[in-house]
């Protein structure tokens, strides 16, 4: 894929970088300091493909990799944070990122890390049968080469939601995102009216909303929450982490809402009898997530974040047998 690239007002430049899953690519974003160097946003996956389509946006943009003064994450999940450590090596910029998305991110990919198990031992405990437990311990090891270097501690400044980021020659107001990453932030401009949105706010497709083990326990509650914060702002145009710039970002946060309301519903039906999450998942998203361990472990543990949503509410109960989690009205 050849690297494109769309050059917006006040110094932004977006592009867009290749992905080897279903969601074909991921949004970057850099900004032209007035005061010398450029701030890198989100700098995507470490592929062959991607570290390609960076050597064409460096020539076609007349900047080279050593000319980064800042690396900024949104979020820490894979596509977003992978080359950040590379950059960062490249580059001695520093990497900006919220504590808790790098703590996350540390859990993720640092020495010692136990998460494949978790998620393991998660997925078992609602019913997903083995063999499709071992697909995907062996896809979500695969991540670890994507993600490498990691960023030095040294090198991590810590931002958090409240403050403001000078980006561009501009103020942002970092923004909470928590629900499809805890530890989000988006990057709100107030005289332009925009919003870089990461992947809480999506044009095309719904951010995926999962349960991550050690993380909060109602992931689709608190990204609803942070719709509703969202929606209050005005905004004229928005960035996100995939897929083109919109202008309808109020009426696409609606949207979200809906869909979720809506899967909520439909699941609330389903457990006129008791049934596990992985049954719960099989009926929802069908067989086509199980062609890719990738996308079926977002699909469970998606089906888990509304399940959990719903017995908090008090809409379904949960019981046990036999080691496993029964979902019923």
């Amino acid at each position: 894929m050849a690297a494109q690239a769309v050059q917006w007002e006040h110094g932004l430049l977006q592009v867009k970088l290749p992905l080897p899953f279903a969601l074909k690519t991921m949004n970057s974003y850099v900004f032209t300091e007035p005061a010398g160097g450029y701030t890198l946003i989100d700098p995507g996956l470490r592929t062959e493909e991607t570290l390609t389509a960076w050597e064409e946006v460096f020539a076609d943009h007349s900047f080279a990799p050593e000319q980064i003064s800042r690396i900024v994450l949104t979020h820490h999940h894979p596509d977003h944070y992978g080359l950040a450590g590379y950059f960062a090596e490249l580059s001695g910029a520093p990497v900006l990122m919220s504590r808790r998305a790098h703590n996350y991110a540390k859990r993720l990919w640092g020495e010692g890390s136990t998460m494949t198990e978790e998620f393991a031992d998660l997925f078992a405990l609602h019913g997903m049968p083995q063999h499709h437990i071992d697909e995907i311990k062996s896809n979500f090891s695969s991540f670890h080469d994507k993600v490498s270097p990691q960023p030095k501690q040294e090198q991590i400044i810590y931002i958090e939601a409240g403050e403001t980021l000078e980006l561009g020659g501009s103020q942002w107001e970092l923004l909470d995102a928590p629900g499809h990453a805890y530890g989000q932030l988006c990057f709100y401009e107030t005289n332009k009216q925009w919003i870089i949105c990461g992947d809480q706010v999506l044009p095309r497709i719904t951010p995926n909303i999962s349960i991550m083990p050690g993380e909060g326990i109602n992931p689709l509650g608190d990204f609803l929450a942070s719709l509703d914060r969202l929606s209050e702002y005005k905004v004229k145009r928005a960035f996100p982490g995939h897929y083109d710039s919109f202008t309808t970002f109020t009426s696409r946060i609606a949207e979200i809402k809906q869909h979720h309301m809506q899967r909520l519903e439909q699941m609330q039906m389903m457990l006129q009898e008791p049934l596990t999450g992985f049954e719960v998942c099989e009926r929802s998203f069908g067989a086509r997530v199980k062609q890719s361990p990738h996308q079926h472990r977002f699909a469970m543990a998606e089906t888990l974040a509304h399940l959990y949503e719903l017995e908090l509410s008090g809409s379904i109960s949960r019981t046990e047998r036999a080691g496993i989690i029964y979902f019923f009205k």
